[in-house]
């Protein structure tokens, strides 16, 4: 950016603390103006300096603060464009001006940033004389010392800023002989001083207890070490001569348990490393990694020997960038050194030092020692395998875990130069695998499957044998190596399978053929497993030999053809290994890489990958006509590999066998046509079923080879490639037929071929589709739409009628069902528009049904969206709604291209239709009306609403199709872009209710927000649950729901309840109404600490249910159970007793008045039994139940006497008496008796009792839903 324009920033201030800025600036300009100076950078330099030493009063600092910070930040963007050599001739007067800006204790962070940049841009412009002024007087040195004082500041604004300016001046450097800045030396002390002083105040304050001092110092100490990694960064790195004392504070700070200290510790020793990683500065990398090995810690200090370790894998990482010879020769040391730390017991210090020498051997090896090793690099190698065998150690049995990593790297690292070197350690690993108590099986197949991918499976199974054919005394079966191969054979050489699984391959499956037709055994399903195992290795074979020229041969090819028609189980791994051998080599040669990389990564040049295609090609016809046979013998859902296998060696076949192989295929698909043609009607409809174990009919076979085919084929073929598939699209009895017929042109147009012929063949694919139109069925309806937007994507500019012809078949597949089909149709409108819009001319007279004479019209955008527009005027809703749809999808597409007042007119037409009855257009004008208001321009919306927010709100209280949902979505949106007010303005009275409901629901969540916030609440949709439930519908929550509501309390049920307040904590609301806590045993208080407090509280109200308890039977000296008392009267006068009963509680306690009680009871209760139709016995099943509830008064217990004397049973007894037992019984005691008497008010109907499942009738039969049923 150019000073004019950041000058004019200023000139037009939109924040109020730039308009001080401004002012100072036109005073500037005016002065400029008046001593007749030109506005130049110089010019400015020269009156914002004179006008900041106006400013600043001598001695006394800063006179004016706000204009002193107008001036510095003017003075910050006009210096950088002021010449070098006068900054350097005005260095004092600059210095001085900003000094007090710099060194004044009270001056604000924004004018220290100016200062600092205007201080950093003057020093940028010395040369190397002025550096070698001593820091005392007025000089550079002195202005860095300023810098660095300022680099450890509190304020982050402020200290970034410091930071970056000296990164940046010294990495740009006067013209010295010296690597490094003159002043790098000096940042360097000051940088180390202020380090050490941090690090003894944090070492201090760690012996000391914790308070805020600790505190305090831990930034300090982070500051420090953001400073050294500023002054490290910057080009030549931290100055040589000062790396052992950093190296020795770095490691100190690694030591911290504070890990954002550790962090910026490492990230020190990342910046050095990485600025030492050019052959400029590596000169000081050995002297780095000496002072680092002298720093060495103790062998069990699991803090920093971790850090140590870490450092030092990145130091010779960047060491093998800079000196890679030298460094792989110095890895059998290194390697030794660091695995002597596997043997710790601390877990931390066995990661650390496996991951290092991981490192080693990824970074350290180059590849030219394992393509063209030397004498020298292959005793290195040795040396390096020894090391890691003796990892295998008892000594290292506790890092075994880590020493699999290692072991796996190894192979890694050393590819195929592992097979001489590694046979020990694979045999150590096969030992330790073989032994029961050995827990590390996973690790050790991990290790032997890299061992397979890098020296191969020939190497692997050389040292540790299957033994399954022919097994050795003494040596164990490997089955478990198959599996291992499957998952890591790669590039390797196919004889191998050939000599080796071929043969096992035979074996095992001879003898399930020996087993004959009888019941498998164990045995038997293991040789069929081994066999399975074996071919599934066949795909890893083929993934790129290293021999495919000599292995696979004529023998081997009908080798597998064979097995293709006659084992169909191994079909799917012999498939994927054929495809695999023509694609991996496709794929080396589209490869864009250097030779060597190519030969480093797979042993196979570009040269012998073309060789293996041309070797495959002259098999492909063989291998094509048995891939070809064996797809029609295999059922539908199992075709799936074998047509990408046909696909694959159709892309290497010749031209001439693919001619043949076309014109075999077309002849055997029209022979079928015939066939099918001309079968009887039934026979056709019986071979339609829909059995998945059932063979699809041959002309579906054949078609699916030919769009196989199609992509391959020279342009002389398509023509009897169109004529076939003109045959098959009038075949409306075969869907899937023309279904596949319909494919065929999309699949064209994948190749260059199909595409040019696509071109060429344009018309005739025209009339084709057009006359095809009527005959489409419902499932070929996507493809059917794939192939018109293939022929309008080759569409001529001349052929633009072919748009309106196919366009409303288009535009009613919008309403498809099919949700493909619907977007097929979508990217088909659009494709079309794009057409248009290119431009070109429509012959309106070869539309189908329009008038000969008609004039050519000119495509245009304008004219695409006139035409679909034609739609609205449609005969059927359907029609109209469609219509709808596909204007909304193409102006959302192309709203930018067309003219204003088109989008106008479009807009004011479609929005009357948000007043039609029909249901199915106004949902369409729905999705029309959301498009235009998230899309379209303000200007074109705003003067809308006034209709379309009273015809959205006509619909606001629709229920079906969910109209109120997108009313209310789209009404949001408009809230969300014209504000509420703007839409408030157009609803009628009573849709108002809505936006307004709109607008609280905004505030309150908002408020929620707010106060979740605050409160530490962080998931803001369980506070919304609380919510739910309030009404039966989001639209009547939207309606009647304000914040009233939620400020008032919320009234129980039961009338003596108090009303409780809103809960001040959400997360209360969430748990429901209220929380209950259920009472413990002995009335013990609750733990809330305890695991099991939560099994005692509960969101709703608990229910106490009395549990029966057994009581210990009596028993006398003689064994015998003893009722009542101990003195055999058989009255229960001890109510201490567990099986004492109170005599005022029950009748019969052998009183006269309990006597008449029982008698009573046993005649008018409940419980007794009555006499139904014909005089049958009927019993209650309804339990007793006792309430203290259920108190009767004297006049309720005559009521019941009369009303039983009334049915005609009198009890010949006292009445005074019946009375007086009655009143008292029930008086005094309630319960069971009290129930008991309540429920006689009423007839006792077993039938009525029966329905109510125990509970109270009323009259009419209805269940009265007393409150104690309520609680149940």
């Amino acid at each position: 950016m150019s000073l004019e324009e950041k000058l004019d920033k200023i000139r037009s201030p939109k924040l109020q603390n730039q308009r001080e800025t401004a002012i100072v600036l036109s005073a500037v300009q005016d002065t400029l103006k008046e001593q007749h100076h030109d506005p130049s950078p110089t010019g400015y330099f020269a009156a914002l300096l004179a006008l900041l030493s106006q400013a600043n009063i001598p001695n006394k600092g800063v006179q004016s603060s706000d204009l002193t910070s107008s001036v510095v930040y003017l003075l910050d963007l006009v210096i950088d464009h002021v010449p070098a050599a006068l900054l350097r001739a005005k260095f004092s007067q600059v210095l001085t001006s900003i000094a007090p800006s710099l060194t004044g204790g009270d001056t604000t962070a924004p004018l220290l940033r100016s200062s600092i940049g205007c201080l950093e841009t003057l020093l940028l412009a010395q040369d190397g004389a002025a550096w070698t002024l001593p820091q005392i007087d007025i000089s550079p040195r002195r202005a860095v010392a300023g810098l660095l004082a300022l680099a450890s500041d509190q304020r982050p604004k402020v200290r970034k800023r410091a930071q970056d300016a000296i990164t940046h001046i010294l990495q740009n450097p006067p013209p010295t002989p010296s690597l490094d800045h003159p002043v790098a030396d000096m940042c360097a002390e000051t940088a180390m001083l202020t380090l050490s002083d941090a690090f003894v105040v944090s070492s201090v304050s760690k012996r000391q207890s914790k308070d805020a001092m600790q505190e305090r110092s831990q930034p300090g100490l982070i500051h420090a070490l953001h400073l050294v990694k500023a002054i490290s960064s910057a080009s030549g790195g931290w100055p040589s001569r000062k790396i052992e004392p950093l190296c020795e504070v770095l490691m100190g700070a690694s030591r911290s348990n504070n890990e954002y200290l550790t962090m910026a510790a490492f990230e020190v020793f990342e910046v050095i490393f990485q600025g030492m990683a050019d052959q400029f500065s590596s000169s000081k990398l050995p002297r780095l990694m000496e002072a680092l090995s002298e720093l060495k810690p103790s062998q069990n200090d699991s803090q920093l020997l971790p850090a140590w370790i870490a450092v030092i894998s990145r130091g010779y990482d960047v060491s093998a960038q800079i000196d890679p010879e030298g460094t792989f020769h110095k890895l059998p040391d290194l390697f030794g050194k660091v695995s002597e730390f596997l043997s710790s017991a601390s877990y931390e210090i066995r990661v650390s030092a496996s991951e290092c020498l991981i490192s080693f051997l990824v970074n350290c090896v180059p590849e030219r020692v394992i393509a063209e090793p030397s004498a020298i690099d292959e005793k290195t190698l040795g040396k390096v395998a020894r090391s890691t065998q003796d990892l295998l150690n008892v000594r290292f049995q506790a890092a075994w875990m880590e020493v699999f990593n290692v072991e796996a790297a190894f192979f890694e690292a050393l590819r195929w130069r592992a097979i001489p070197l590694a046979r020990s350690i694979l045999k150590i690993i096969d030992e330790l695998r073989a032994s029961v108590s050995f827990n590390g099986k996973k690790e050790a197949d991990m290790v032997i499957g890299k061992a397979i991918q890098s020296m191969g499976p020939e190497a692997v199974l050389g040292v540790l044998p299957l033994n399954l054919v022919r097994p050795q005394k003494g040596q164990p079966g490997r089955a478990w190596l198959l599996p291992l191969l499957r998952d890591n054979v790669i590039n390797t050489k196919l004889a191998h399978f050939k000599s080796e699984f071929v043969p096992l391959s035979e074996t095992m499956y001879q003898r399930v053929i020996e087993h004959g037709e009888s019941e498998k055994t164990m045995e038997v399903k293991i040789f069929e497993t081994i066999v399975h195992q074996t071919w599934s290795l066949l795909p890893g074979y083929a993934n790129l030999p290293l021999d495919l020229v000599q292995a696979f041969d004529q023998e081997f090819a009908e080798l597998l053809s064979n097995l293709l028609y006659s084992q169909p189980e191994l079909r799917p791994d012999i498939c994927r290994a054929l495809q695999i051998l023509v694609e991996s080599n496709q794929e080396l040669l589209a490869v864009d890489a250097k030779e060597h990389e190519i030969l480093m990564r797979s042993r196979v040049t570009k040269t012998s990958a073309q060789s293996n295609l041309d070797h495959l090609s002259n098999l492909s016809g063989n291998l094509l006509t048995v891939l070809f046979n064996v797809y029609t013998q295999t059922l539908p859902q199992f075709r799936g590999y074998i047509l990408q296998c046909i696909n694959a060696y159709l892309s290497i076949t010749k031209e001439k066998e693919l001619l043949e192989t076309f014109v075999r295929v077309t002849e055997m698909l029209e022979n079928a046509l015939v066939e099918t043609t001309t079968q009887p009607q039934p026979t056709k409809q019986n071979s339609k079923g829909s059995s998945s174990n059932q063979m699809p009919p041959t002309t579906h076979t054949l078609m699916d080879l030919i769009i196989t085919l199609s992509v391959y084929l020279p342009l002389a073929t398509f023509a009897q490639l169109f004529t076939l598939t003109s045959r098959i699209l009038p075949l409306i009895d075969d869907p899937q037929l023309q279904k596949k017929a319909y494919k065929l042109l999309p699949r064209l147009a994948t190749s260059d071929n199909g595409a040019l012929a696509l071109g060429s063949r344009n018309r005739d694919l025209q009339s084709l589709i057009l006359s095809s139109a009527a005959t489409a069925s419902p499932p070929a309806r996507r493809d059917r739409l794939l192939s018109l937007a293939t022929i309008v994507d080759h569409l001529p500019s001349s052929d633009l009628y072919f748009i309106p012809s196919i366009l409303s078949e288009a535009v009613i597949a919008t309403k498809e069902v099919n949700e493909k089909a619907r977007s097929a149709a979508f990217d088909l409108l659009v494709l079309m528009g794009r057409k248009m819009e290119i431009g070109g001319t429509i012959e309106q007279s070869r539309i189908p049904h329009v008038d000969p004479a008609a004039p050519t019209a000119e495509a245009s955008l304008e004219e695409f969206f006139t035409m679909v527009s034609a739609g609205l005027v449609g005969e059927t809703p359907h029609m109209v709604s469609a219509s709808i749809t596909a204007l909304t999808r193409i102006l959302y597409e192309f709203h930018r291209q067309l003219p204003h007042s088109v989008v106008e007119d479009l807009v004011s037409t479609l929005s009357l239709f948000l007043t039609s009855n029909n249901r199915e257009i106004v949902r369409s004008c729905l999705g029309f009306t959301k498009v235009i208001v998230v899309s379209l321009p303000t200007d074109i919306v705003l003067p809308r609403l006034e209709a379309l927010v009273p015809g959205l709100l006509s619909w606001s209280k629709e229920h079906k199709s969910r109209f109120r949902a997108k009313v209310k979505h789209i009404i949001e949106r408009m809230i969300r872009r014209f504000g509420v007010h703007e839409v408030e303005k157009w609803c009628p009275e009573d849709g108002k209710k809505l936006v307004q409901n709109i607008r609280k629901t905004k505030e309150r969540k908002k408020r929620k927000k707010s106060e979740a916030a605050e409160e530490g609440v962080e998931n803001d949709e369980e506070r919304e649950i609380s919510r739910k439930g309030r009404f039966e519908s989001e639209y009547e929550e939207a309606i009647y729901d304000s914040d009233d509501d939620e400020e008032s309390d919320v009234a129980s049920n039961d009338a003596d309840r108090a009303p409780k307040a809103k809960p001040k904590n959400q997360k209360a609301a969430i748990n429901g109404r209220g929380t209950y806590i259920t009472e413990l045993p002995d009335d013990e208080p609750l733990d809330l600490l305890s695991a099991s407090a939560l099994s005692h509280i509960s969101t709703s109200k608990p229910v106490q249910f009395k549990s029966r308890t057994r009581t210990k039977a009596k028993v006398d000296l003689d064994g015998k159970l003893i009722f009542g008392n101990a003195n055999g009267t058989g009255k229960a006068n001890d109510v201490t007793e567990p099986m004492a009963v109170d005599p005022e509680e029950e009748p019969g306690d052998g009183t006269l008045e309990g006597g008449i009680n029982a008698y009573v009871e046993a005649i008018r209760g409940r419980d007794a039994v009555q006499r139904g139709r014909e005089g049958r016995l009927k019993f209650s099943n309804k339990r007793n139940r006792g309430g203290d509830e259920m108190q009767l008064d004297e006049e309720e217990a005559v009521e019941d006497k009369k009303r039983r004397n009334a049915r005609g049973s009198v009890v010949k007894a006292r009445g005074h008496e019946l009375n007086g037992s009655i009143r008292s019984t029930v008086t005094k005691r309630g319960g069971r008796d009290g129930a008991r008497s309540s429920l006689a008010k009423k007839r006792f109907d077993p039938k009525t009792q029966r329905k109510g499942l125990g509970v109270q009738k009323v009259e009419g039969g209805r269940v009265e839903k007393t409150s104690a049923s309520r609680r149940r």
